[in-house]
Order: structure tokens, then C-alpha cells, then sequence
């Protein structure tokens, strides 16, 4: 890994964790709006991405109510979810498609966090997974134009250097 593409991924990870610790009582439990969620986006501008935006979930996640268990399913999640989408990247190049793509990955894939939730707290499933979705969709939708409008003026591609 470059320094360019090292910095770059701690910048993220960095910004991640300022941003949930802000935001932290709605960040964690059952019903959660993990605002730095929309960082998740990036990845569809630049595979590399990945390893900031995954950093960044496990630093942030450091200081869950949940403990070692949003440790492992939230870090889970996050690399399962990036990972398709990267891979779906490979096929997919139109990056307003990817966008939706990111966004229904990320808000299906919240069945594991209400499984988490389920094991630990002893939250039903299947509601859980319904609001825990719910905030992911609402994060990510709202990221969708933001950070397309933001790869207009800073090129997230460029800045990481070559995919």
C-alpha cells in the first residue's frame, strides 16, 4: 500500500470515528443512524477504500455498549457488504447504479447486526433487523447525492491514486 493510499485511508477511518462518537446515542442499539454510514459510498469511486471505511467501523465500534460482539458483527458487516459491492463493481460502471447497489447492500446485510442485537440483547430479530435497516436505508439515501456531488469536487477516485 502507497503512503498516498495508507493516508488517505486514515483520513477516512479518522473522520469514521469523529463522526460516530459525535452522533454516538444514536449510533449503536436497535434503532441507529450511524451517520459516517455514507462513507460506505466511497467504494464505489475507489476499491481501496475499503480498508478506511473497515478500520474506521472497528476503532468506532471499540466503544459499543455491545462490546467485542460489534467487534466481530459489525466489522462483518461492513466487509461482507463492501466486498459485494465491490465485486458487483467489477461488472457494474455506472456509478449513480452502484450508489443504489451500495445503499441495498448495506441496509440488507443489517440482518446481521439484528442478529447481533438478537444475541446479545435479546432484541427480536426480524424487528430489529426492520429498524436497524430502516436507519441504514435512510443514512444511505441521504449519502447517495452527497457524496456524488462531492466526487464532483474532490475526485475520490484521484485522491486514493490508481484502482
Amino acid at each position: 500500500m502507497n503512503t498516498k493510499t495508507l493516508a488517505a485511508n486514515a483520513l477516512v477511518a479518522a473522520a469514521y470515528v469523529a463522526v460516530s462518537l459525535v452522533a454516538a446515542p444514536i449510533a449503536f442499539s436497535n434503532i441507529q443512524f450511524r451517520i459516517p454510514e455514507i462513507f460506505n459510498h466511497l467504494v464505489v469511486f475507489n476499491k481501496k477504500y475499503f480498508f478506511g471505511i473497515v478500520l474506521g467501523v472497528l476503532l468506532t465500534n471499540l466503544f459499543s455498549p455491545t462490546g467485542v460482539y460489534d467487534l466481530v458483527f459489525g466489522v462483518a458487516h461492513s466487509a461482507i457488504s463492501l466486498g459485494i459491492v465491490i465485486l458487483v463493481g467489477k461488472f457494474i460502471k455506472h456509478t449513480w447504479t452502484l450508489l443504489v447497489i451500495n445503499t441495498i447492500v448495506f441496509t440488507f446485510n443489517m440482518f446481521i447486526i439484528a442478529f447481533e442485537l438478537y444475541l446479545v440483547l435479546d432484541l427480536p430479530f426480524l424487528l430489529t433487523w426492520l429498524t436497524t435497516a430502516l436507519g441504514e436505508l435512510g443514512i444511505m439515501a441521504i449519502g447517495m447525492p452527497i457524496m456524488y456531488v462531492l466526487n464532483k469536487k474532490l475526485n475520490f477516485h484521484q485522491l486514493m491514486g490508481k484502482n
